[in-house]
């Protein structure tokens, strides 16, 4: 008999939780006896060692999406979706294993999948600690066929590793599954994504759920009072009018760069956490896009000075729903989606299939901060000095990124074309 193993994957904001000991991997990425604390953050520690291969996963999504989707909003976080097949790869044996992870990023020759694991394990922790600043919490959940026998190794590693909430479900109820995973994915990120699910079949057997919440506030808020309508200029032919926020006098971290097309801004949020935003010259995204990679992002970092500047940001919302099994196969995880994919480290007792895989991430600017499911976003125009500072108008399409500082981890990642468009 073949049955279906349907995936399904959330970037969302969240609420916190308070991180726990969790037991470590052995040599062959199982759980052992000994309970330890998971360490802080430093230059050795576990996640930092999986932070340039997750940096390249999302260039490498990112490249996709534009190349597929140009003249469009972009808007995903490439860590929830990392961590949703990392965590499947633990169910996952043979070729199917190995293409997760090398779809990843990761160099199996260079890094063993224990050390993958714990650099997730110790990522997710990290990002889990309670903060009195900022909210933001990134977790997993398993929806499982209450009459199918899984293997306690999945479950116990998926919950040690990945923080993971299981949930025994009758699919055979299509709508009470439904209503059981929507109202779950509603509840855990405040309302933001909704209806996650529409179409379950009653061949359904597992369903993970993977999101991601981000709730900060800016370290230097924008004054309300003075937020204005202003154009935002989508293209030559298409301008909209969007509430434009103004901030005067504040010094942050700027760029203009002398040998690629853009100029770089970095805001910082209360809290672990800081966003980049990159404004390409006139006419320039697409040459700017093909360069994006971990190195440039290094570069831009290393380079950034503070600068007294005035800055011109529009308010807005936007969201992005992304179908990941037409997407990954481009990328590397070829059978993943089809019948030769092997899932037996789930069950050894039914040959499971994934059928389908999504995406959702939504993203509020506002004045005091911002709330996403999934990134947030800016952009920045160079006009012109004035009274020795620079003025800043985010008043064309522009390339973000959100970063946990601790981690060096890409949470968000996004391009905004139009901001009136939803």
């Amino acid at each position: 008999m073949h049955c279906a193993y349907r995936l399904l994957l959330l970037a969302a904001l969240l609420a916190l939780s308070h991180g726990q000991p969790h037991p470590q991997l052995d040599s062959e990425g199982h759980t052992n006896s000994s309970h330890q604390q998971v360490p802080g953050t430093g230059e050795n520690y576990p996640s930092l060692k999986i932070a340039p291969a997750n940096t390249e996963f999302a260039f490498h999504f990112y490249h996709l999406i534009a190349s597929e989707n140009p003249g469009k909003n972009i808007f995903f976080s490439p860590l929830s979706i990392s961590a949703a097949f990392a965590m499947l790869s633990l169910g996952a044996r043979s070729h199917s294993q190995t293409q997760i992870l090398e779809g990843l990023g990761f160099n199996l020759t260079e890094m063993s999948q224990s050390d993958i694991h714990r650099g997730f394990q110790h990522l997710l922790h990290t990002l889990n600690l309670p903060s009195h600043e900022m909210e933001m919490h990134v977790g997993s959940a398993l929806f499982l066929h209450h009459n199918l026998p899984f293997l306690p190794q999945f479950l116990n590693d998926t919950k040690a590793f990945y923080e993971s909430v299981l949930f025994h479900t009758d699919f055979r109820d299509t709508v009470g599954a439904t209503q059981l995973i929507n109202n779950y994915v509603k509840k855990e990120t405040q309302g933001k994504i909704v209806d996650l699910v529409s179409e379950l079949n009653k061949d359904v057997l597992m369903v993970l759920v993977n999101y991601i919440y981000f709730k900060a506030l800016w370290e230097k808020p924008f004054l309300p009072s003075m937020t204005t309508p202003s154009n935002f200029y989508v293209d030559e032919d298409t301008t909209v009018q969007v509430p434009m926020m103004l901030q005067t006098d504040q010094n942050h971290w700027y760029l203009h760069d002398r040998y690629l097309p853009c100029s770089v801004l970095r805001m910082d949020y209360k809290g672990d956490a800081m966003a980049l935003f990159i404004l390409p010259h006139q006419g320039k995204m697409k040459q700017l896009e093909e360069v994006l990679s971990l190195e440039i992002l290094r570069r831009w970092s290393n380079l950034l000075q503070k600068r007294k500047l005035e800055l011109h940001f529009p308010k807005f919302s936007i969201s992005g729903s992304y179908t990941l099994h037409q997407i990954l196969p481009n990328l590397g995880f070829i059978h993943l989606f089809s019948p030769w994919a092997n899932f037996s480290g789930i069950t050894d007792q039914l040959n499971l299939q994934a059928l389908k895989s999504f995406h959702k991430a939504t993203l509020d600017v506002n004045e005091v901060g911002t709330t996403a499911t999934a990134a947030s976003s800016f952009s920045l125009a160079f006009l012109s000095a004035q009274k020795n500072h620079r003025v800043l108008w985010f008043n064309r399409p522009f390339l973000l990124a959100i970063i946990s500082t601790s981690t060096q981890s890409v949470l968000f990642l996004g391009k905004i074309v139009d901001p009136t468009k939803p």
